[in-house]
Parts: structure tokens; sequence; C-alpha cells
């Protein structure tokens, strides 16, 4: 029996469970203003997923590289999530580099 796919499933699940965490963590310590940096982290994962001949580590990677890009993409409906009081408010955030041209980027939205 091959159990690749099975075993990639719970990966899957494992890790895109840790984004979750993740992105309310990076939203809280940092802002949303971070998305750009999450981004473009997840998308070199990503590629360099490309590169590894390793089939199961390839996945994981990917993977984990995609849940960075997902994140990127939560971090803005997060911090309105947090402004709800659904989750704890930090009002000393580490300001991004770039922050003012950031700003007038509009956050990506799933």
């Amino acid at each position: 029996m091959n159990y690749f796919g099975l075993l990639t499933g719970v990966l899957t699940l494992l890790i895109i469970g840790l984004g979750f965490p993740l992105v309310i963590q990076t939203e809280r310590r940092l802002g949303y203003l971070w998305w750009p940096y999450m981004m473009g982290l997840g998308i070199l994962i990503i590629v360099g997923s490309l590169f590894i001949a390793n089939d199961w580590l390839s996945v994981i990677v990917g993977v984990l590289g995609a849940t960075f890009v997902w994140g990127s993409t939560e971090l803005k409906v997060q911090a309105v999530r947090a402004e709800l009081g659904w989750f704890p408010r930090n009002s000393q955030k580490i300001q991004p580099p770039f922050a003012n041209i950031i700003k007038t980027w509009q956050a990506p939205h799933l």
C-alpha cells in the first residue's frame, strides 16, 4: 500500500493548523503591515521546494510556504478581529521597513 497521500494530508493538516497561531501572533506582535514580507517569504519557500529532490521534504516545504502565503492574506482580517475584541491587542507593534509605502497598498484577501 502507498501511504504517501494519507501522510501528506495529515502533515498538511498539521502545518496549516500551525498557521493559525502564526497569524495571530504575527499580527499581535508585529501588525498587519508585515504582510508583504510574510508573502515574500512564503513565495521563496515555495520556490525552494521546487529544487528539493526528496518528495516528502518537497511536499512539506511547499505546504509550509503556502501556509505563509495564506497567512499573509489573513493578517489584515486578524487585525480587524483584534479591533473587535476577539483577540488581545498590542499597541506597541514593531513597524516594518517602508511602512508608509505598504500603507498605500491594498492588503490581499482570499
